[in-house]
Formats: structure tokens, C-alpha cells, sequence
């Protein structure tokens, strides 16, 4: 559980950092998408250790 949790916070953490910092230039895109990732591995993790274990 903790596996699909964390690839998927990563997904959609970087997809939505994406499309953010799109609009401004792609190595804005790249940086708030490598951060978006990041959270989304942190929020899948506590969202597994929080409700699930």
C-alpha cells in the first residue's frame, strides 16, 4: 500500500507542478514539478501511516 501511495502522490505532484510552471518556462516546469513530486511522496506516506496502518 505504501508503495502505490507514494507513486502516486509523486504522479500527481508532479503533474500538477507541471502545469503550473508551465506557463513560465520549462526549468520553472522541471523545479516546481521535482518539488511536487516530493510532496506527493510525503503526503502518500503520511496518508499510509496516518489512516492505514
Amino acid at each position: 500500500m505504501m508503495r502505490l501511495a507514494t507513486f502516486t502522490g509523486a504522479a500527481l505532484g508532479g503533474w500538477a507542478g507541471w502545469d503550473l510552471g508551465q506557463p513560465v518556462g520549462i526549468g520553472t516546469a522541471f523545479l516546481i514539478s521535482a518539488i511536487g513530486s516530493i510532496a506527493g511522496v510525503v503526503g502518500g506516506w503520511w496518508l499510509v501511516r496516518r489512516y492505514f496502518e
